[in-house]
């Protein structure tokens, strides 16, 4: 994520501002240019998103549509009359929006459900009164808006032997699934080299759930997959690697957007690895983004052991692993420009 700054006064605000603390201007996110624009009314081309009430939504809606673009994409929501499934709603409508950002600013294609079939579209549906699975289906996503309870999704992390679970990750995860029908066409030569990288797709879906949940992830998994889940199948391999490149690649840009630095340890060592790590503005080069990413872990996890928490990044990346990262990069780097606007 970039940094933003007020379009009146110029002082630092958040992705997620409706207003300046310094100046009180109403200000908003518009997804066309990627920066805040002054919101308030009569200001040129600027329209509130209708749903900034009901989903806490500070971006701009193009001239005439009553909802943004990352509304847009939202098929069902739980209803006026559920008032915890819509505080549910509005936690998970503020991490899309951060996906959608990352998805934009990387160029990938987005294109909503209402525009054509298989289109782009999330079902954000609350479990209170029904089962709900988070996952995809030809470019549904469903998330089950328990995910945003803290506790809740602590007691899966726990109780499924996950180091990381949060709602932006579920959202990462889930739009690999939609991006490898995209960036992974069927017959192609990236699709070779995908079955040579996470295996071959086409193995019974179900058979593979069955044994990995009965089983578990093989020992030394770790050697060839980013997490223990991507070993169910290659599918969720592609996921997992997805979504962690998107991890990567925008706490990078975060870190070079507000001069993050790690200048190594105040003790000599004789670590052959680097220890420092300048984030730059991102490029397509993953090996170049893991030189600055190892180091920087170094120091966030070693921060957040200071203030008693779990690893930030709790995560080691193998050979064959960064292979599936360059990859994945690739496609995304050469991937057709630009992001049609949502009908």
């Amino acid at each position: 994520m970039i940094a933003f700054s007020c379009p009146v006064c110029a002082h630092l605000v958040t992705f997620e501002s409706v207003r300046c603390l310094n100046c009180s201007s109403e200000i908003g996110f518009d997804p066309a240019r990627r920066t805040m624009r002054p919101a308030a009314a009569g200001a040129e081309g600027a329209s509130r998103c209708s749903n900034q009430e009901i989903a806490a939504c500070n971006w701009l809606a193009a001239e005439n549509d009553p909802l943004c673009l990352s509304c847009a994409l939202t098929r069902t929501r739980p209803n006026d009359n559920d008032e915890d499934g819509l505080g549910g709603f509005a936690a998970a409508e503020r991490a899309k929006r951060r996906l959608l950002f990352e998805l934009l600013d990387m160029g990938l294609p987005v294109v909503g459900w209402s525009e054509r079939d298989g289109g782009i579209a999330f079902d954000l549906l609350s479990s209170e009164h029904e089962p709900v699975g988070t996952g995809h289906a030809d470019g549904v996503i469903t998330l089950d808006l328990a995910e945003t309870d803290p506790a809740h999704r602590e007691r899966l992390r726990v109780k499924l032997g996950e180091p990381y679970r949060t709602v932006l990750g579920h959202f990462r995860h889930e739009i690999g699934h939609y991006y490898q029908t995209v960036l992974v066409p069927p017959g192609s030569p990236e699709e070779a080299r995908c079955r040579e990288l996470f295996g071959d797709e086409r193995e019974d879906y179900r058979a593979a759930m069955e044994r990995y949940y009965a089983n578990g992830p093989e020992e030394g998994w770790e050697r060839e997959h980013v997490s223990a889940y991507a070993t169910m199948h290659p599918w969720e391999d592609w996921a997992e690697t997805f979504a962690h490149y998107l991890h990567v690649r925008d706490t990078l840009q975060t870190a070079a957007a507000y001069g993050v630095r790690v200048d190594g340890p105040s003790v000599a060592t004789a670590d052959l690895a680097p220890l420092e790590s300048q984030p730059r503005a991102v490029g397509g080069d993953v090996g170049e983004m893991l030189e600055a990413w190892i180091p920087l872990t170094y120091a966030l996890n070693a921060i957040n052991r200071s203030m008693g928490a779990l690893d930030l990044y709790p995560f080691v990346l193998g050979p064959a692993v960064e292979r599936k990262l360059e990859f994945v990069g690739g496609l995304i780097a050469r991937a057709p420009a630009g992001a049609p606007a949502i009908a």
